[in-house]
C-alpha cells in the first residue's frame, strides 16, 4: 500500500509537534509494510543527507519560507505530486494543509486527516488567517474518509459542531536514541543538572514565554536557570522581545537536537509549559516521560492528562505560576511513576497499528 503523508515540514531535527509526531509515526507504519512517502519542505532539508530515513522516502517539494504561502503552496504541490506518484491512501496533519482534502479526494485518493489542534485560536493569526484556517478545518473533518483526533476536546468538537465522528488516537510519546541522555552534555550548555527550569517549543505568543519569564524572576531560585530550548520559524517582533531578556539567569539555547533534548528533559528541576493553546503538547510528554516534574496552565488539554492538582495553574496568573516554581525547587524528586505510566498510555507502535488499520478501511 503505498501512502503519502503530507502538512510537515521534514524531519529529523525540524522544529515542531507534527514533526515530531511524523518522525516517530512513519517508520513504524514503513515497518507494519506500507510504503511511506513524507513530502517534505525542501528549504527545511538542507542538514539531512539522502532521500530514506528508517524505511521512509522523502519527497523534496520546493515552498516558499513565509507564514502565509508556504502550508498553501506546499501542500497544494504536494497534493498534486502524490496522486502523480500513484498513492493510495494520504494523511493530512494539521488543519491548514487539510484545505486540500477535497482536491486530494477528487484526485482519487483515500484520505485520512488528523486535527491536531484549533490552529485559528493561535495568537499570531489575524482576521484573514483566522478565517481560512476554519475553513480549512471544515473541509478537512467534511470530506476525509477518516478523521483522527488526539484529544477528547478535539473528539468533541468535531462530533457537536460537524456531527461526524473521529478516531481518538492520541499523540504518542516519542523515543529518544539509544544512549540518550547523558549528563555530560550540559555543561557545554553552562548547566548543572537539577538547577534549571526548562521549556521546550517555538517562539510563538501562545507559548506565553514572557509568563514564565516574569513568573521566575519574581522568585528566582538561589542557583537555579531559566532554560530555552527552541526558537523562532521566523524571526518577527515577538520572538526578538523574548529574546532581548537574555540574562545570567535566562537562557536561551536555540534548537537542540533527539539527543541533547534528552539530556535536558532528564535532568531539569522542573519542566513548565504555560501555553494558552496546545493540541497534545508532545513537548510535554517528552519530558513526563523521562520523569521530569511538571507544571502546565490549566487549559484542556493539559487537563486531560490529569497531572496532580499542584501541577496546575491558572493561565495567565503569574503570581500563582511564581508559587508552583518555588514549591517544586522547595521539594525536588524525579517523577519516575508518571515516566512509566506515559511510556505505557502514549505507546507509538499503538498508536502506529491503529492508524495502519484506518490506511485499509474503505
Amino acid at each position: 500500500m503505498k501512502v503519502a503523508i503530507v502538512g510537515l515540514r521534514g524531519f529529523p531535527d525540524v522544529q515542531g509537534g507534527v514533526e515530531r509526531h511524523v518522525e516517530s509515526l512513519a517508520p513504524l507504519l514503513a515497518e507494519q509494510g506500507a510504503q511511506v512517502t513524507v513530502y517534505v519542505r525542501a528549504p527545511y532539508m538542507k542538514h539531512v543527507a539522502g532521500d530514506e530515513y528508517r524505511g521512509v522516502r522523502f519527497c523534496r517539494v520546493w515552498s516558499p519560507t513565509g507564514k502565509a504561502s508556504e502550508t498553501l503552496v506546499h501542500t497544494f504541490l504536494s497534493v498534486l505530486a502524490a496522486a502523480w506518484q500513484r498513492n493510495k491512501v494520504i494523511h493530512f496533519h494539521a488543519i491548514g494543509p487539510s484545505f486540500f482534502v477535497p482536491l486530494a479526494r477528487l484526485l482519487g485518493m483515500h484520505v485520512v486527516m488528523t486535527h491536531h489542534g484549533q490552529d485559528y485560536q493561535r495568537q499570531k493569526w489575524g482576521k484573514g488567517a483566522r478565517w481560512f484556517l476554519r475553513t480549512a478545518e471544515k473541509f478537512g473533518v467534511r470530506w476525509a474518509n477518516h478523521v483522527v483526533v488526539i484529544s477528547h476536546q478535539l473528539k468533541r468538537l468535531v462530533n457537536e459542531t460537524f456531527q461526524r465522528e473521529a478516531a481518538l488516537i492520541p499523540n504518542g510519546v516519542t523515543g529518544f536514541p539509544d544512549g540518550s541522555g547523558d549528563a555530560a552534555l550540559l555543561a557545554d550548555m553552562g548547566l548543572e543538572p537539577g538547577r534549571y527550569v526548562l521549556n521546550v517549543g517555538r517562539f510563538v505568543p501562545e507559548k506565553r514565554h514572557h509568563d514564565l519569564i516574569d513568573a521566575f524572576l519574581r522568585k528566582p531560585p538561589t542557583g537555579w536557570k531559566l532554560v530555552f530550548a527552541g526558537a523562532a520559524d521566523h524571526e518577527d517582533s515577538y520572538s526578538r522581545t523574548v529574546l532581548a531578556r537574555t540574562s545570567e539567569q535566562v537562557v536561551f539555547l536555540g534548537r537542540k537536537n533527539a539527543n541533547e533534548l534528552a539530556s535536558l528533559y532528564g535532568h531539569c528541576g522542573l519542566f513548565v509549559l504555560p501555553s494558552s493553546h496546545e493540541g497534545l503538547p508532545i513537548a510535554l510528554l517528552e519530558a513526563l516521560s523521562l520523569g521530569a516534574p511538571s507544571v502546565v496552565s490549566d487549559i484542556e488539554p493539559h487537563l486531560e492528562l490529569d497531572l496532580p492538582a499542584e501541577s496546575y495553574f491558572p493561565l495567565g496568573d503569574i503570581g500563582a505560576l511564581a508559587d508552583r516554581i518555588t514549591h517544586f525547587v522547595q521539594q525536588p524528586a524525579r517523577w519516575d511513576d508518571w515516566a512509566a505510566r506515559v511510556q505505557r498510555d502514549y505507546h507509538w507502535p499503538s498508536v502506529a497499528q491503529r492508524i495502519h488499520t484506518l490506511y485499509q478501511t474503505r
